[in-house]
């Protein structure tokens, strides 16, 4: 009879649900093999189920497709041709250049690029980290997701700290503000839609009809980038009927008197034309809001990808305390709540051994520190230049920004490009040495969400397939061929996260590796209902929720709310939107997860093909109709979809779902051709909503037919 073993894992993906999963396996050793992944229903917030990505994870771990041995390249860069090398040669081949090249241009000239391809803290922030601090390498900005958003947080509550997702079940007014979580956050729209059934009215605030707002009482398609004008007159509406908790405000804010200074310029008649509602709307859905308590907003980063990115985070996340929200469980705001664990990421990573003076590249700008050439082609100024990259965890050859000016970096032959991967991604197709990784069934790692407040445990369930390793092990590999002698950095997967558990605070007393890895997962210490700041205690320097951020004012930064407009918009750059008059987003795709999972075959097959949405008053005037194919194009570059026309898209806006990799896309490019490296207001985020594009129609031979 063939041994079946049930094992706790946990998602690694970048997703606020961070689901528990339980994996069945039979056979045992070597021949141990995974045979189902479902959710475990033992864990509240993911409830027995998964989404229909990772529910369908064994097709990424087996495909026949996978990275399984190091290869060489053999051909030009981006053509992906390779030759089997053995481990020993590609550590040696690797550790060697690095070497020759720390002799001749210093450590710095080598930088490490990786993101969110696992959220586990040791393959995501582990020993990668202690072994580029160790020698000396360049260290990497990750903005391009999040960071505008959680700075905007900052300023306001003081840390990623909000709602408790379940207690969304019991809100009796939800705004979702730039999220689509029947997409991105499944777990929690379960908690909405009990909401909905007790009676709770749901008002999705997104410029595209998504399943979201489909689903919700009310959609309100506003202009891509101009939240943060619509919650300021919102405020001055709550303000002027008096509709604020005069007694929270008293007790738990600050800077309530600037505020309302601040608030005569946003009366809902002048900001109505900016986000594109009409001013009646607005009035009706502040008074909704503030007369209707416990209300919860949840807010998600696709609203933070402009140029007033962070201060639109930080005006929204003000909406709660002014009206009192806090007091409940079931009130208040979840962005995320990364910031509620309090962990040892000293000891994780050990950033006491970076050099002093190391410089830092934001990571949005990857097309400039490869090229030396800014957005507008100036000269970057990078001394040294970057000679080596070492990718993992990521695939920015499709999803980083300014894609053609990122393409003619990798394109270098001088560049020394290393890519730890599963898949052979558009990244790999530039790489020197390509490296096989494991997958989460392979390894073992700890996650911390950012949508619940549970830790995760996840033990590997199968060993891994062909050569395959893990970061750890690699940097392991390669900190002794390097000749580095530290202990730390010969440190098991075991020890990194004994290293991350180990604080003493009452919120992680009793979490310990024993507990974790026998239950799966443990939530925090944490009261149950949980309402952080029912009687204030926000975890800003001042403790009160702050209107006024003096710690923004000594930055020589705006210390109040404000809208900062996107730097492409109609109102904003009138000569830029005369040539490019529609601005484009680009949220995932519902089946991918940014860049991951649209190799695989059965959800690339629902997603069908590359599209930009249009509505009709734009499609007509450009001779497009639905299904055809269109160029959309920018100076930064140009890409071509299919077109669907439709009414889901506000008029001026295009949609376009991403990221397709370039494998699949028809001309090789996708939407990040035409995507900027420009910052946000806080944070240094990466500013993918920001952009004006034109589109035309092309003909069947993919000529345009202007």
């Amino acid at each position: 009879m063939v041994a079946l073993n049930v094992v706790h894992a946990a998602c690694p993906h970048d997703c606020p649900d961070t689901c528990a999963i339980a994996v069945t396996t039979e056979g045992t050793g070597a021949a141990r093999r995974a045979i189902k992944v479902e959710g475990d229903a033992r864990h509240a917030d993911t409830a027995g189920f998964l989404c229909a990505k990772v529910s369908k994870y064994l097709e990424r771990v087996y495909d026949p497709r996978r990275v399984l041995h190091p290869f060489r390249r053999c051909g030009k860069k981006g053509e992906g041709r390779f030759t089997r090398i053995t481990w020993d040669e590609a550590i040696a081949e690797i550790t060697g250049r690095w070497k020759d090249l720390m002799a001749t241009c210093g450590p710095q000239c080598i930088l490490p690029y990786s993101y969110a391809g696992t959220m586990g803290l040791v393959q995501g922030q582990g020993m990668d980290r202690r072994f580029f601090h160790r020698m000396g390498a360049s260290l990497l900005a990750r903005t391009i997701c999040a960071t505008a958003g959680a700075a905007g947080y900052k300023a306001t509550i003081g840390a990623s700290i909000g709602m408790e997702a379940r207690h969304f079940a019991e809100s009796k007014f939800i705004l979702i503000w730039g999220s689509n979580p029947v997409t991105s956050n499944v777990h929690l729209w379960r908690y909405v839609l009990e909401a909905k059934k007790r009676g709770a009215r749901v008002v999705t605030i997104d410029p595209y009809r998504t399943r979201t707002a489909a689903a919700s009482d009310e959609h309100l398609a506003i202009i891509p980038g101009t939240d943060a004008a619509l919650a300021l007159a919102m405020m001055r509406v709550i303000v002027d009927e008096q509709l604020y908790d005069a007694d929270y405000v008293a007790r738990y804010t600050l800077g309530f008197e600037a505020l309302c200074e601040r608030l005569q310029a946003y009366t809902p008649a002048a900001v109505a034309p900016m986000v594109g509602l009409d001013e009646a709307t607005i009035v009706r859905l502040a008074r909704a809001y503030a007369r209707t308590q416990p209300s919860a907003i949840r807010i998600n980063y696709g609203l933070q990808r402009h140029a007033g990115g962070g201060m639109a985070v930080r005006t929204i996340a003000c909406l709660p305390a002014l009206v009192g929200a806090w007091r409940h469980p079931a009130g208040g705001i979840l962005l995320s709540t990364s910031g509620t664990f309090p962990l040892n990421y000293t000891a994780l990573e050990r950033p006491d051994w970076i050099p002093p003076g190391t410089r830092t590249i934001n990571m949005t700008r990857l097309g400039e520190a490869l090229t030396n050439r800014d957005e507008a082609g100036r000269p970057a100024g990078f001394d040294p230049p970057v000679m080596a990259l070492y990718v993992y965890n990521s695939n920015p050859a499709a999803i980083a920004p300014d894609q053609n000016q990122v393409l003619a970096g990798l394109r270098r032959e001088d560049l020394f490009t290393v890519v730890h991967e599963q898949f052979f991604t558009d990244t790999t197709d530039y790489a020197d040495i390509v490296l096989p990784a494991t997958t989460q069934l392979e390894h073992m790692d700890v996650v911390k969400p950012y949508g619940h407040l549970s830790l995760m445990f996840n033990e590997p369930a199968i060993p891994p397939l062909g050569e395959a390793k893990s970061n750890s092990d690699v940097f392991r590999l390669l900190a002794q061929a390097m000749g580095y002698t530290e202990p730390e950095l010969q440190e098991s997967d075991e020890q990194l996260i004994r290293a991350v558990l180990d604080v003493r605070h009452p919120w992680m007393e009793g979490i310990t590796f024993e507990r974790l890895r026998t239950e799966g997962y443990v939530r925090l210490n944490l009261p149950s209902p949980f309402a952080p700041f029912a009687e204030g205690g926000f975890p800003t320097p001042s403790g009160k929720c702050e209107f006024y951020s003096e710690s923004l004012a000594r930055q020589g930064m705006d210390p109040l709310p404000a809208y900062v407009p996107p730097r492409e918009n109609v109102h904003s750059n009138p000569p830029l939107a005369a040539r490019y008059p529609l601005a484009l987003i680009s949220p995932p795709a519902h089946n991918f997860l940014n860049s991951t999972f649209v190799n695989q075959d059965s959800l690339r097959r629902v997603e069908k093909e590359p599209i930009v949405e249009l509505h009709p008053s734009d499609a007509e005037p450009r001779g497009i109709s639905d299904g055809q194919m269109v160029r959309v194009f920018n100076d930064r570059g140009a890409f071509c979809v299919r077109a669907r026309v439709s009414g889901r898209i506000r008029p001026g806006v295009a949609y376009a779902p991403g990221i397709w990799w370039a494998k699949f896309s028809p001309d090789g490019r996708n939407v990040n051709a035409t995507t900027g490296q420009a910052l946000t207001d806080l944070g240094g985020g990466a500013t993918f909503y920001d952009v004006l594009v034109e589109v035309e129609p092309l003909d069947a031979q993919g000529r345009t037919l202007s």
